[in-house]
């Protein structure tokens, strides 16, 4: 017995002697079907095009040429398709960098100065002693909102320039209210905290914080975990720091404590949001959000019984940052400044992927540095590994080979991890193995080299390891390579191809705040 279902209509059924089976269709649908059929097999859509391939591939028939546009309902041939079976071991692609500038790097026809912004002449001087000349677009927008007294959602692109996009303003404004004689000394005297989510990442963004304050005598401090309650008691006993850079577990112990008040807080800065808003850290931010006065309106931020303003800033957002934020503040007072390329793949950086068998992957590893030695020179490498094993047998083999290199994973000691990063960044080892604690605002503007030896477990570790290179004041001759072993690995990688064909967000990614949902009773 045989049914067709031939959509509203219903096929009749009738027989022809025994042991034949007949079914009728209406002839108009038998017409569109052929027709179909015609279509399907002559009119084969071609992905190349003259200029530059935007993928290319081991199998030249699913290149995709830089400047072909898939249809709306088109489905891409995938150069992935196919790597969860054994026999693609060896298979390759390449998301090529179509442009060679970054686009958050404002094109040299109208780029404007750091003049051009609403800042005082000792921050210009400052910039220019950092050999920063440009600002970036992002810091085109952020920092007119900032001084105006908004609070800001700053969702950009890694290596956009975010942090001097909030430093720059914040030190601008805690002079002038030094200058004017509004700045409250004492006990309670801490008028910005800049919350990050690691160590190393709060050394860096003070670091940048002590160079911008230098001229006018403000203070930069960092409290972070690992330490013990003395220490922090020790920070806040004398000295009170006018720029605090915390990590969210020291704060929230200092402000048990009672170490710190923030009555006369001015600026409240939320760094890396996508971690500071994930279900690790988020009721920890809840609470000492709470310790806060956060403003309403710009004109809150003025005078001697001021509000904080909130600053959030981040590459990507997760869908809890407006549940978090809706506790202690009103959403509609939050100004959006949002990225262009935000949770776009960068155009500006090449990214590789390699089907490997997972015992080959060190041998893969050695040929990828052998390879940047031979034709750029060498240069800085971040291997990133998904656990902290992995890093410490990755080292190990490294050793053998006798590969100079650091390591960087979050069961170290405080006291050991303190100054790995800053060694790299100096340049004392090209090489660093680490874990994603690596891949979150660390400024990492010398790499020339991101290898995903594990797969990333989500698009945003990809987004934020992808982001190590192409940075502003970066090289711009920088690679991504990533090795793809399980079937895990490869459906991350088929979306990660699909949304370079298509030129589109990576699934699943927010990058606005959006309003509760109302809890139910």
């Amino acid at each position: 017995m045989y049914f067709v279902k031939v959509g509203w209509l219903a096929a009749t059924r009738g027989t022809v002697g025994d042991d034949t089976t007949v079914i009728r269709v209406p002839r108009n649908l038998q017409k569109r079907v052929d027709t179909v059929k015609q279509t399907l097999g002559k009119n084969k859509i071609s992905n190349i095009k003259a200029g530059k391939l935007l993928i290319q591939s081991r199998n030249p028939s699913r290149n995709q040429s830089a400047g072909y546009v898939l249809g709306k309902f088109e489905q891409p041939t995938l150069c992935s398709k196919g790597w969860k079976h054994n026999k693609s071991i060896g298979d390759h692609f390449t998301i090529n960098n179509v442009t060679a500038v970054a686009p958050f790097i404002v094109k040299a026809v109208d780029q404007p100065s750091f003049k051009n912004l609403p800042i005082c002449k000792e921050l210009l001087e400052a910039l220019h002693n950092m050999d920063i000349t440009h600002p970036t677009t992002v810091q085109l927008e952020c920092i007119p909102k900032i001084l105006k007294g908004h609070n800001i959602l700053c969702a950009a692109e890694t290596g956009s320039g975010k942090t001097l996009s909030y430093l720059l303003p914040v030190v601008h404004r805690l002079q002038a209210d030094k200058s004017c004689g509004t700045h409250a000394e004492g006990a309670n005297s801490i008028r910005t905290i800049v919350l990050v989510p690691s160590r190393e990442l709060a050394e860096q963004v003070a670091a940048v914080s002590r160079t911008l304050c230098s001229p006018f005598g403000l203070l930069t401090k960092t409290v972070g975990g690992g330490r013990g309650v003395g220490h922090i008691k020790g920070i806040f006993r004398r000295n009170q720091p006018d720029i605090l850079v915390a990590t969210p577990g020291a704060l929230a112990k200092a402000l048990r404590r009672r170490c710190l008040y923030l009555s006369h807080l001015k600026f409240f800065v939320v760094d890396e949001a996508d971690t500071m808003f994930d279900h690790s850290f988020s009721h920890m931010l809840e609470d000492i959000l709470h310790y806060t006065h956060i403003s309403s309106n710009p004109r809150e931020t003025r005078g001697l019984d001021h509000k904080a303003q909130l600053l959030v800033v981040g590459a990507t957002f997760p869908g809890g940052v407006g549940d978090v934020l809706s506790r202690v503040m009103d959403l509609g007072s939050m100004v959006v400044v949002k990225s262009k390329m935000l949770h776009l793949l960068m155009p500006h950086v090449k990214q590789m992927f390699l089907k490997v068998k997972g015992a080959d992957k060190i041998l893969e590893l050695q040929q990828a540095l052998k390879q940047l030695q031979q034709e750029k020179g060498g240069g800085a490498v971040l291997v990133f590994c998904n656990k902290s094993a992995t890093v410490n047998w990755l080292g190990y083999m490294l050793e053998e080979m006798g590969v100079q290199h650091l390591r960087l994973q979050g069961e170290m000691p405080a006291a050991v991890r303190a100054g790995v990063f800053l060694s790299f960044q100096k340049g004392v080892v090209d090489v660093l193995v680490c874990t994603d604690i690596g891949s979150r605002g660390l400024d990492t503007s010398k790499v020339r080299l991101v290898v995903n030896y594990d797969c990333p477990e989500s698009y945003t570790d990809y987004i934020h390891r992808a982001g190590r290179v192409g940075r502003a004041g970066g090289p711009t001759d920088v690679e991504v390579l990533s090795f793809v072993c399980h079937p895990w690995d490869v459906e991350l990688v088929q979306k990660i191809e699909t949304a370079a064909r298509r030129r589109s967000c990576l699934p699943g990614m927010k990058s606005v705040i959006s309003q509760p949902k109302p809890k139910e009773m």
